[in-house]
């Protein structure tokens, strides 16, 4: 591992732990009423990080937000599938947060940034995406417009890019919907030292706008009304969010295999789910409509025409 590796993990490790506290005040004045509480631990084999969990808020009904720092060795199973893999010693950090609102008017919302390392390899992944559960173009719009910002002043195709992959990436093939409206999905972004540098920048820009992306949905979003019928189309949506974190989701899978703290790695989980037998939105409705967010949009173009 060279020094200057060693000082990108340092100094990545140092940036999410501080955006780590950034989110969780920002999280907790709006909620005004919740607070998170923290778990600190400690990974078997090395390493550990800060678990804060949110529950029973006026806006969050359940959120997590972690900090993790680990190293060592990972199975040879998992080693043997991950790309660029230089054996089974690592190093990782980063930041991940899921946040599941009270109102089924407020989307909820996943981000992760994270720093990987071996003996001569490192590479930065992440994003963040937006889940909606009633369609709410302007949110969509919001959202992306805000992400784009951020990668446009670092490269003007990252946005194209990263969001055509966080539309395949956020997909349930057995369901043949996206899990919502998308935002941004990178992973394995390695380079040269300089290179690697001008990833970190990106990383900390992106990371850096996740909470103007989101906060004013949320503000706006929390306290309007909503019926028992809308909040039984939530729980019947968060279903779908359960079946994409526990099938497909790399982030789950790596945190399990490595013998990561499972409340940790699956706080992003909400607090109560539902599965209807062959559920069928009514013709019309606003469920129905909400269906046709879950497909790849081009948000930014479709609302400047």
């Amino acid at each position: 591992m060279s020094t200057n590796q060693t000082l990108l993990l340092d100094r990545a490790r140092t940036y999410f732990a501080n955006l780590q506290d950034e989110i969780c005040h920002a999280l907790e004045n709006l909620d005004g009423q919740a607070t998170f509480r923290e778990d600190v631990w400690e990974r078997p084999g090395g390493g550990g990080g800060r678990t804060r969990v949110i529950e029973a808020g006026r806006v969050f009904e359940k959120g997590g937000v972690n900090f993790s720092y680990v190293f060592g060795d990972m199975p040879e199973k998992l080693a043997s599938k991950m790309a660029g893999s230089e054996g089974l010693t690592f190093a990782a950090t980063g930041v991940s947060l899921v946040l599941h609102p009270r109102n089924p008017m407020v989307p909820t919302v996943h981000a992760n940034f994270r720093f990987f390392q071996q003996k001569t390899t490192a590479w930065f992944g992440g994003g963040a995406d937006l889940t909606p559960y009633y369609p709410y173009r302007e949110d969509a719009v919001h959202f992306h417009r805000t992400l784009k910002a951020a990668c446009d002043g670092y490269d003007p195709d990252y946005y194209p890019r990263f969001k055509k992959w966080c539309d395949e990436y956020f997909y349930l093939p057995h369901r043949r919907e996206t899990r919502g409206v998308g935002g941004l999905f990178f992973d394995y972004l390695k380079g040269t030292p300089e290179e690697l540098e001008h990833t970190f920048a990106f990383v900390q820009g992106v990371g850096n706008a996740f909470l103007p992306a989101y906060l004013p949905i949320a503000a706006q979003r929390h306290s309007e009304p909503f019926t028992e019928a809308e909040r039984e189309h939530q729980l019947l949506r968060r279903g779908r969010y359960v079946e994409f974190n526990l099938v497909y989701d790399r982030g789950t899978l790596f945190g399990l295999e490595t013998n990561g703290r499972t409340e940790s790695i699956l706080m992003s989980l909400p607090p109560l789910a539902r599965w209807s037998y062959d559920y069928q939105p009514a013709p019309g409705s606003r469920e129905a409509e909400a269906m046709d967010f879950y497909r790849p949009h081009d948000w930014l173009s479709e609302i400047e025409n």
